[in-house]
């Protein structure tokens, strides 16, 4: 019997020499960028175990400098020029944390020139200018990462691309913006007018000085345009998104849909149809039973209906500095695993190879089809109920729920509220045009969609 040396690392492999860190640029050290510098010092063993190598911040790019020393201390180089982060040859990898759409192109498509990957959690950059950069990512052979961009803490991007990858999406739905659901949560809650709990949301910081991209629902309109061209395969069509938000919201409406065993929802909705896809963002009532209506505060909650795995839930916060740095490490931790392989083993930008991808139509919202929910000011006569009815007969739109309340203020007044069964939007809309001609009709009626998600 052979007895070999007593050293047993006679028998084990040459241990693999360290892997040299992965070097980041930092564009901005506001709450994105200032979150992401301190979860990756605080937990760099354990990101660094995953990595398999050490992910260290080594230059920032920002506006105030004096501020961002306080930030990051010493040993980090300070710039106020995001293109010297953006050429330096020592970055390896880009982090935009600055937002916008203009300048944060130049610098993204910058870094890609130079070889550099990027990881980014700007939704509107990517909803705008998504198809350009891609398409440059795919001929540099670099990535373009950003699960940050839609509901920060939820791994969405992920689960679509890889988790569900078997599967043929058919649905994808989603509160998909903190700031009106808040809002929505408030204004159901306390009875509140939209107006009202808007300060309130500006006070407490859920809501911007200016909330008009969170309120009228173009946040979440750059999210679900991301989600759609993931699920379905097809390129950002952010353009042709239908949107609505919630300024409009009504009080009385959020009432009656509660008194109706409904909630009211910003919904970011994508379906699969076989003449393209439904791409749309609005008010909705939810079953008040539904899992996502279930959702309140500043959270956010997608569903997910695929062929083979059926319904998934999504839950996690919406927003906030270390919830969004969670999103942007784990892209960098997969930059590191993947920066020194082929490009074509990576996980393609939006899912499918490129050359998979198809151009689907967006539908109009026309042709749409769900249930409504109108509320309308009739005339208290006999007649007027009759009439509306009949128009709705005419048109082929069936009642699933009809209840009249008295103004008592002005008792020669009713309001008639009416849940549909499921129809096109273009015939309901030609029927109100009907209906608001009548003379029992007392002004426009309130409209707002209907989804089960079953």
């Amino acid at each position: 019997m052979y007895h070999g040396p007593e050293d047993s690392s006679f028998f084990q492999p040459d241990a693999p020499a360290a892997r040299p860190s992965l070097r980041v640029g930092l564009l901005g050290i506001g709450t994105v960028g200032a979150g992401t510098f301190r979860v990756l010092r605080r937990n760099r063993h354990e990101i660094a175990g995953r990595a398999g190598r050490p992910i260290e911040v080594t230059m920032v790019a920002a506006r105030n400098l004096a501020r961002a020393a306080d930030v990051v201390g010493e040993g980090v180089a300070l710039v106020d020029d995001p293109m010297a982060v953006v050429n330096h040859p020592d970055i390896d990898v880009v982090v935009e944390a600055v937002g916008g759409t203009t300048a944060a192109r130049d610098w993204v498509l910058q870094a890609i020139a130079q070889g550099k990957h990027v990881v980014t959690a700007n939704k509107a950059l990517l909803a705008v200018h998504g198809s350009e950069i891609f398409a440059a990512a795919q001929a540099q052979g670099v990535s373009v990462a950003f699960e940050g961009a839609v509901a920060v803490s939820i791994p969405i991007i992920k689960a679509l691309r890889e988790g569900l990858g078997a599967n043929r999406i058919e649905w994808v739905a989603g509160i998909i913006n903190g700031t009106t659901n808040f809002i929505l949560s408030e204004m159901r809650a306390k009875g509140l007018a939209f107006e009202q709990v808007l300060q309130e949301a500006q006070r407490l910081g859920y809501a911007e000085a200016d909330p008009s991209f969170d309120v009228e629902g173009v946040d979440a309109a750059h999210k679900a345009s991301l989600l759609a061209a993931i699920a379905f395969g097809t390129s950002v069509q952010f353009e042709r998104a239908h949107i609505e938000g919630i300024t409009g919201l009504q009080a009385e409406d959020i009432a009656w849909a509660e008194a109706l065993g409904y909630r009211v929802k910003l919904l970011g909705v994508v379906k699969r149809r076989e003449q393209g896809i439904e791409l749309r963002v609005h008010p909705t009532l939810l079953p008040e039973q539904h899992l996502l209506a279930q959702v309140n505060g500043s959270m956010n909650g997608i569903m997910v209906q695929g062929d083979a795995c059926g319904p998934t839930l999504y839950y996690g916060a919406g927003a906030g500095s270390e919830q969004t740095a969670s999103a942007v490490i784990a892209d960098l931790i997969d930059v590191s695993r993947l920066a020194d392989g082929r490009p074509e083993q990576r996980v393609p930008h939006l899912g499918f190879r490129p050359e998979a991808l198809r151009e689907l139509p967006v539908l109009p919202m026309a042709e749409t089809r769900t249930r409504y929910y109108l509320r309308l000011p009739l005339a208290n006569t006999p007649s007027a109920l009759a009439e509306v009815s009949a128009v709705l007969e005419t048109a082929g739109i069936g009642l699933q729920t009809l209840q009249k309340k008295a103004d008592p203020a002005r008792p020669e007044r009713q309001q008639l509220v009416l849940l549909t069964q499921e129809c096109r939007e273009r015939d309901l809309r030609q029927a109100l045009t009907r209906i608001e001609a009548l003379a029992s009709v007392l002004g426009a009626a309130t409209l707002l969609r209907v989804e089960n998600l079953e």
